[in-house]
């Protein structure tokens, strides 16, 4: 146990014998070992010493081990304790396993056995701290708010949103769908001195045309049919605060005059209203076509654009940063397990393997779907190839032989000849062939029987 020299084990018995003994045996396993004669003395103890493992006995005066166990799941409950209980007290061992025992021994035991089951305590302790300072490195290092990344090229996005939140200059974000251009907008309000203010989000080419203009500036009451009443738009909504308008690039030219208005003069004018309004916004914006190639082509007015690309924010596509895949992969793991499917506890390597070999273009909102969809269909504790989408296995067989085949080859000679090499490679090893394949046996041998596949 020479990796776990700084584990701190607490001894609990009322049998000196069996206390100084099992602290003999701990000792020379290079542990560092209290002991306790009485379940009080060990709550004392416990108050004073991190300790990672506590060895009670269940049968003692005064406090028994099922109490101890009780507290310290209360007080401390990253303790991990360990039950020594006589053959005849098993039920009460059962019982304490329900009530968070990390394991029981039955007395007598040999001296191997405790130390295994200590061992094994430690090394499970180990990889939990382990599990929990990558979280910890996640939330702090590779990530700004919801935003996740450890690529350079993130890295840069988040010291961008760092330097930028406090001003007031309008923003301009480029990114194609999906690659989390409205988390950028969020993060830059929720970082600014604005963030106890509104903020409010608009997809421009979600609303019609028609509708656009009363949903930004708001109405009179009587100004077109159905205004039944006077209405404040989102420009109001958002006053003191931020507006985010998603796909700018799409709205009509009248409308692009109207929102250089807001930007030149601060103000408003409801439709069919006559009067000003002044409103304190920070305008974001954001556009999955280049705005100023839309300029040059008199699509989008130059006076509007140059307005808002005060300060610019460039998303990659998941494509160009690929190292952020398994880390993206396991947070949305997370996420969708917490109270739901929580027997999924990680995304085996042939799963992880064709999430990184796919070009994802949907970005990350495609991969947070297909993470969802694995964990609802997953019957077992991790991800597995046969639970992810079969178009993303079989974009993995076509890169793999599109160097190698004739240009002309379809898709049922390419995926043919892709299952004959790795047959080959496995030496026939039908489960292995399915693994690296990404599928499972049945279809495997679907796919053998339909392409006349002797192996």
């Amino acid at each position: 146990m020479s990796n776990n020299a700084d584990a701190q084990i607490l001894v609990v018995d009322d049998e000196e014998r069996m206390r100084n003994l099992l602290k003999k045996v701990l000792t020379k396993q290079g542990l560092s070992v209290q002991t306790s004669p009485n379940g009080i003395d060990a709550l004392m103890k416990v108050e004073e010493t991190p300790f990672d493992v506590i060895v009670a006995d269940i049968r003692m005066p005064e406090m028994n081990g099922i109490e101890v166990l009780k507290t310290v799941k209360e007080t401390r409950p990253e303790i991990y304790v360990i039950l020594m209980t006589a053959f005849g007290s098993i039920d009460s061992a059962v019982e304490a396993m329900k009530k968070g025992a990390y394991d029981y021994i039955t007395k007598p035991f040999k001296m191997d056995e405790i130390t295994i089951v200590i061992k094994k305590a430690l090394e499970e302790k180990g990889l939990r701290r382990e599990v929990a300072s990558l979280r910890n490195e996640v939330r702090s290092k590779y990530r700004f708010d919801n935003i996740i990344g450890k690529s350079k090229v993130m890295q840069d996005v988040f010291d961008l949103i760092r330097r930028v939140s406090n001003s007031k200059s309008t923003v301009l974000i480029y990114g194609k769908s999906g690659t989390g251009k409205e988390l950028v907008a969020k993060a830059l309000h929720y970082n600014s001195p604005r963030r106890d203010n509104p903020f409010v989000a608009v997809n421009c080419s979600a609303i019609p045309e028609t509708l656009l203009e009363s949903e930004l500036f708001g109405h009179v009451r009587g100004s077109f049919t159905g205004a039944i009443a006077t209405r404040k738009g989102l420009f109001e909504e958002a006053n003191g605060g931020t507006i985010f308008l998603d796909e700018i690039g799409n709205v009509s030219p009248a409308m692009q005059i109207k929102l250089l208005r807001v930007l030149q003069e601060r103000e408003i004018r409801r439709v069919g209203g006559a009067e000003n309004i002044k409103v304190d916004i920070r305008l974001i914006a954001a556009s999955n076509q280049n705005l100023e190639e839309a300029v040059s082509r008199g699509e989008f007015r130059d006076d509007l654009y140059y307005r808002l690309n005060v300060i610019t924010i460039n998303l990659p596509e998941l494509k160009d940063r690929q190292d952020d895949v398994p880390l993206l992969a396991n947070y949305f793991l997370k996420k969708y397990t917490k109270g739901e499917n929580e027997k999924i506890k990680s995304i085996s390597k042939e799963a992880m393997n064709l999430l990184l070999n796919y070009n994802w273009p949907g970005n990350v909102r495609e991969l947070e779907n297909v993470i969802e969809r694995a964990i609802a269909l997953g019957r077992y504790e991790e991800i597995l190839p046969e639970d992810i989408p079969v178009n993303i296995i079989n974009s993995r067989m076509m890169s793999a032989l599109k160097e190698t085949l004739p240009e002309n080859a379809t898709i049922e000679e390419l995926e043919r000849d892709y299952i004959a090499k790795i047959l080959k490679k496995t030496k026939g090893h039908k489960i292995n062939t399915a693994r690296i394949l990404g599928i499972d046996r049945r279809t495997l041998y679907r796919k053998l029987k339909k392409y006349s596949m002797e192996y």
